[in-house]
C-alpha cells in the first residue's frame, strides 16, 4: 500500500535551497566529468570570480558550483561560474586557463 503525501505545516513556506538546488549532480561533458550545484541567491552571502568571463558574481545571484569529479576535489577545487558562463564554457575556455 502507497503511503500518502505528507504536507507541510501550516505557516512554512517551501524551502528552495533544498527543491531547487542544494543538492549536487554530476554532469558528463567533453572536459571531463564534473559535480554541479545549483545555488539560489538567497543562499550566497559572498561574492566570487567566474572562472569563465573572469568578473564578479556578487552575492545575491543565483549561479553554479561545478568542481572536478575525477580524485573527488576538495574545497580549493569548486569554481563558482555565473548559470550562463558555465552553460557556454564548452564553446570556449575560461579566461586565464591553460586547458
Amino acid at each position: 500500500m502507497a503511503r500518502p503525501n505528507r504536507r507541510r505545516p501550516e505557516g512554512t513556506g517551501l524551502d528552495l535551497d533544498r527543491a531547487i538546488g542544494g543538492v549536487e549532480r554530476r554532469e558528463f561533458h567533453s572536459d571531463g566529468e564534473w559535480f554541479v550545484r545549483h545555488v539560489t541567491g538567497a543562499s550566497s552571502a559572498k561574492s566570487f570570480r567566474c572562472p569563465g568571463c573572469q568578473q564578479e558574481v556578487p552575492p545575491g545571484i543565483p549561479h553554479v558550483v561545478a568542481w572536478p569529479a575525477e580524485g573527488m576535489g576538495g574545497l580549493e577545487d569548486r569554481r563558482h561560474w555565473h548559470t550562463p558562463c558555465w552553460a557556454a564554457r564548452g564553446r570556449r575556455k575560461p579566461k586565464g586557463s591553460t586547458r
